[in-house]
């Protein structure tokens, strides 16, 4: 068995180094090292943990083609997951140092304060952090980050993007569709209730704000893709950031819709907030936007002549149908973030 060198570069520069034996992947690699990379399933089935092999020879594993393309594959993408060094490695990571833990990942405890049906199938759970041994309560992640939580009686754990902000009051806010059969979905509908305990592990994750002076952000969202949408709005309407926003909200049908009165109540705070929803499939009564939020991403890229920053989060067809038509229209690929998910 053969060990490599590994080094890992960050979008700011930072340099990181490792050693992986040949027939361990990068990510088991890294966090024996203490280095925890941002990333979801281990399996190769989300994409979380994208990068880019810029040096050296490797073997990919097994991964879905949803996560990572044939033609991204092509060019070096990778899924540190299921990635297996044949020499050493340089890899240009896709996010900035502070989204990288030196450590372990903290798990605590948290316990259900509420859960409430905010749209057709989706809900809206509100957990708050039982406070640690030294008597700290504070709920801190960045925006775009998520959660995982543990399925109660089993060893399953499920991904979930934040709604809310950091807080002191341990307070944590995640929408969540409802699928069926779905692990963690029949335990919402059937068995959850208020006073309830949870064990949450978190935050992870490397989608989130850029910094890129005040160049406009514009946020694409299918369904429950909201969440992180409205975690980085919420920061942004904090810190009274003056960037001219705006949001596209896709779904089905009028029906699916939700969070809207949040949203109202966002556009009070950044009055440069405009938000757009978009039904693919509206009934006759529909004065919104025919169509899906790439339709309306692309109509509107077509008459901007500064190339805003866009955040996705969706679906795998959405985030793909919505990188290609913003590198058609001249979209710099360091402007274009995203996060993918698929139904658990």
């Amino acid at each position: 068995m053969n060990t490599h060198t590994i080094e890992l570069m960050t979008r700011d520069g930072h340099q990181l180094r490792f050693n992986c034996a040949d027939d361990q992947n990068l990510l088991a690699a890294a966090a024996s090292a203490h280095i925890v990379l941002p990333a979801q399933c281990g399996y190769g089935n989300c994409g979380t943990c994208y990068a880019d092999v810029t040096q050296g020879d490797y073997t990919l594993g097994k991964h879905n083609p949803a996560a990572l393309s044939a033609e991204d594959a092509q060019k070096g993408g990778t899924l540190l997951c299921c990635t297996f060094p044949q020499s050493d490695l340089h890899i240009a990571l896709p996010f900035d140092q502070d989204r990288i833990l030196i450590g372990t990942i903290k798990n605590r405890c948290a316990d259900i304060i509420g859960i409430e049906t905010v749209g057709e199938n989706t809900l809206r759970l509100a957990l708050c952090l039982v406070e640690d041994e030294e008597g700290n309560q504070l709920a801190e992640f960045e925006p775009g980050q998520f959660m995982e939580l543990n399925v109660p009686g089993q060893d399953i754990k499920r991904a979930y993007s934040l709604s809310n902000i950091a807080n002191w009051e341990g307070r944590l806010e995640f929408l969540i569709r409802l699928q069926p059969d779905g692990l963690f979905s029949t335990w919402l509908k059937e068995q959850a209730a208020v006073g309830q305990r949870l064990q949450v592990q978190g935050p992870k994750g490397a989608f989130g704000l850029q910094e890129s002076g005040l160049r406009p952000r514009w946020f694409v969202a299918g369904g429950t893709g909201l969440a992180p949408m409205l975690s980085m709005l919420r920061r942004m309407a904090e810190f009274q950031e003056p960037h001219p926003a705006r949001l596209y909200f896709g779904v089905n049908r009028a029906e699916e819709l939700f969070c809207q009165a949040e949203l109202k109540a966002l556009q009070l705070e950044l009055p440069q907030l405009q938000v757009v929803y978009c039904v693919w499939k509206p009934e006759d009564d529909w004065t919104g936007f025919r169509g899906t939020p790439v339709d309306a991403l692309e109509k509107d890229l077509n008459e901007m002549m500064v190339k805003p920053d866009i955040y996705l989060c969706g679906p795998p067809r959405l985030i793909d149908a919505a990188e290609t038509i913003a590198r058609a229209l001249g979209v710099p690929i360091h402007q274009i973030l995203s996060e993918r998910f698929l139904p658990t």
